[in-house]
């Protein structure tokens, strides 16, 4: 294989793609690699000029049909959308099982996963149409191992919506898979680990970064590989599967 065809092979030129939660930090990540590919991104969050709500239809429904009217396709979407609550009720996120709110765990599954749905069910109509396409959910390493609370302060639990939620998505994309095959449409899941960030503890950055084989969190752009694989033909062989980005978290 010359250098021309591994390149057409990554290659994402003349490809419309939706990226939901796109103004979040991985989302910009994600977004920038498929643009250097050659793609057209449409990213669906509530922050931003033209704010999409994907947990409500009537709002999905209407981006999307925004993207067809202008491009007539959409051959890629990313289901990357979370909760990402900073607020004083944040704080409760941490709290054991029995003190955990009902109305955060809502929350947290109505984003992540009614959300995904909705996303999906919107889109996959246009991907049939064409028989072709590519979907991509964004899991966790929590979504294939427990989370290890012993790397939080006392008394603080990671909340347990969140490696439910991310389990979910996995089960979602391997019965999505096996439904959109005839059709041509892949759809996978990505299972990255913990990226590190300014805002956190130094302590907490050492005792996660001593759970994976690398011996550090990744930075915000280790995942653009895995993102522009998944979405290219260089998978074009590859559905229902789960990739893992961890550093060797959950190898050991």
């Amino acid at each position: 294989m010359n250098k021309e065809k591994i390149f057409e092979l990554f290659s994402l030129e003349g490809k419309v793609a939706i990226i939901t939660g796109g103004n979040g930090m991985l989302g910009r990540e994600y977004a920038g690699i498929l643009e250097k590919a050659g793609a057209t991104v449409i990213c669906f969050d509530v922050a931003g000029n033209n704010p999409v709500d994907i947990t409500d239809q009537a709002s999905v429904h209407d981006a999307v049909e925004g993207v067809i009217y202008r491009y007539e396709h959409i051959d890629i979407l990313i289901n990357n959308a979370a909760t990402t609550d900073f607020s004083m009720e944040s704080e409760k996120l941490y709290h054991p099982f029995e003190e955990f709110p009902f109305s955060l765990w809502e929350k947290e599954l109505h984003v992540s996963l009614d959300g995904a749905f909705i996303s999906t069910q919107t889109v996959v109509p246009h991907m049939k149409k064409a028989m072709s396409g590519t979907i991509v959910n964004i899991s966790s390493t929590h979504g294939i191992v427990a989370p290890d609370n012993r790397i939080y302060d006392e008394g603080k639990y990671k909340s347990l919506a969140y490696p439910t939620v991310k389990s979910g998505i996995l089960g979602f994309t391997r019965g999505l898979a096996s439904q959109l095959a005839p059709y041509g449409i892949r759809v996978n899941a990505l299972s990255p680990g913990g990226v590190e960030a300014a805002y956190m503890d130094k302590t907490f950055v050492t005792k996660y970064s001593k759970q994976t084989m690398l011996g550090r969190m990744a930075r915000k752009d280790e995942y653009n590989g895995a993102i522009l694989f998944l979405c290219s033909d260089a998978s074009s062989y590859i559905t229902g599967a789960t990739l893992i980005a961890d550093g060797g978290l959950t190898a050991w």
